[in-house]
């Protein structure tokens, strides 16, 4: 169970995250990067943009933290919000935290709008005109100085769903289990 104090630390690193700078000691002196806590911090390439949250305490996930979650992974493209699967959040602090607590995770692709999508095929890029990023189920990241090799090992080691290793990220999702 987490104390007052743990939790009091938390929000306030939570609220201050972005001034703080390396807030590595705080949340691990609080135990907050437990299983019962998830804390990320994120990096979107696209829109520059970054995000410090602790979006599970004690095993219950804080509301106004995912829909923060849910705002910085939109497209950003569109600009549209969908709600991402918490399933794929946890999934990415898993892998996160088996190498890099405490470090910033960047984003390179959270939910992809249909205009986004086929704008990317019209490109000749070569996503899936299905993708799972169209359901806010998957996540293309990289962690600055983790290979990435090393990144879709432990998400293949995980059976959570479809991983896939690209020269810059890895992409991760909460569909059936494959990997290319």
């Amino acid at each position: 169970m987490m104390s007052r104090r743990n939790f009091l630390k938390c929000g306030i690193a939570s609220l201050c995250g972005y001034q703080l700078g390396n807030l590595r000691s705080v949340f691990a002196s609080a135990g907050l990067e437990s299983a019962a806590e998830r804390v990320l911090k994120l990096y979107n390439i696209h829109t520059g943009e970054r995000l410090h949250t602790c979006y599970r305490i004690g095993g219950n996930y804080v509301k106004e933290e995912i829909s923060r979650i849910n705002y910085f992974l939109r497209c950003h493209y569109t600009n549209a919000v969908k709600p991402i699967s918490i399933q794929v959040i946890d999934l990415l602090c898993e892998i996160k935290n088996r190498f890099a607590i405490g470090r910033e995770v960047t984003i390179i692709s959270g939910y992809r709008s249909p205009e986004y999508n086929q704008r990317l095929q019209s490109l000749g890029r070569h996503v899936a005109g299905d993708s799972l990023h169209l359901g806010g189920l998957a996540i293309d990241f990289a962690i600055p100085g983790i290979s990435i090799e090393k990144l879709a090992k432990a998400a293949v080691q995980l059976q959570a769903g479809g991983v896939g290793l690209y020269p810059e990220f890895v992409h991760i999702d909460v569909g059936r289990v494959r990997r290319w």
